[in-house]
């Protein structure tokens, strides 16, 4: 496994069979919780403030899952955004001209890049500009193999069974409103994955009482419209959990409702391979001609 060079760290940690034994990936990119000493001696915030952009421990949620392989970021999110295009960078971060392509989205305007300029709550993580050579090693060192792996993993299970899933797992702060959902299901409005997997997944959160929504207000970042293409048999489904579900925010702990989500998680993979033949439908063969 390579490691960053940033930190000699691993840019992932893999448990389960990676060799496309089983037709589900399961992921966590924005859980990873080291921050590299470049970025704690460089920033103007605590660590605390910090860590409100993780998705927190989400990944210990889906130690669980046993045999289907789970991959988790080990780098914090404000080192490095893995649900970013690898383009979508700011140059105005950085103290001379970028060598690698950029792409003003409005996610980059935002402050919410693949190297972020902000943390929760429009928090300036910089103290000062970057190095340039700074984007082009992160990416190298973290956002390639990281997506290079998945890509892999996706196509070894999609070559052995004809269909292939990824599941991408975030966690996201309470909804306001009324009847507010506290679990999103993301599939780029149909783009990423076929509806049955989709509606498996709600009816399955539903059945255990939480309230489902598709696509609002979170739709899907890089990684599901990336991996996504259904229509070379390769799915991807991001699923948002409200934090309150499952952890103290203010306290950045778990609480007594992890064990049910944990839980759930790993009821969610079994029940997805209970029921894949007939989600994934008979294997397409192309017609003789």
């Amino acid at each position: 496994m390579p490691a960053s060079a940033s930190s000699g760290l691993p840019p992932f940690l893999l448990s389960g069979d990676d060799d496309g034994r089983w037709p589900l990936v399961v992921a966590s990119p924005h859980s990873g919780r080291h921050y590299p000493p470049a970025l704690l001696t460089g920033t103007r915030l605590t660590l605390a403030q910090l860590r409100r952009a993780e998705d927190g421990f989400v990944d210990a949620l889906l130690d669980g899952i046993a045999g289907v392989p789970v991959l988790c970021a080990t780098h914090a999110r404000c080192w490095l955004d893995l649900n970013r295009r690898p383009d979508e960078l700011d140059p105005a971060m950085f103290d001379a001209p970028l060598g690698v392509p950029t792409a003003i989205t409005e996610r980059v305007q935002a402050g919410l890049g693949v190297i972020p300029r902000l943390a929760g709550q429009g928090l300036e993580i910089n103290a000062r500009a970057l190095p340039a050579a700074e984007a082009a090693a992160r990416l190298a060192s973290v956002h390639q193999p990281w997506h290079g792996k998945l890509a892999a993993m996706l196509a070894a299970a999609q070559m052995r069974h004809g269909t292939a899933l990824l599941i991408d797992c975030h966690s996201m702060p309470s909804q306001t409103g009324p009847r507010p959902p506290q679990i999103v299901l993301g599939d780029c409005h149909g783009r990423s994955a076929a509806p049955a997997f989709v509606q498996a997944m709600e009816d399955y959160f539903r059945r255990l009482g939480w309230r489902v929504a598709r696509n609002a207000p979170y739709a899907g970042g890089h990684t599901t419209q990336h991996h996504g293409r259904p229509a070379t048999g390769i799915h991807a489904v991001q699923i948002e959990i409200d934090r309150a579900l499952y952890m103290d925010a203010h306290k950045m702990a778990l609480h007594a409702g992890a064990a049910r989500m944990r839980a759930a998680l790993t009821g969610l993979a079994q029940q997805l391979l209970a029921d894949w033949p007939r989600l994934a439908g008979p294997p397409q063969l192309e017609a003789a001609e």
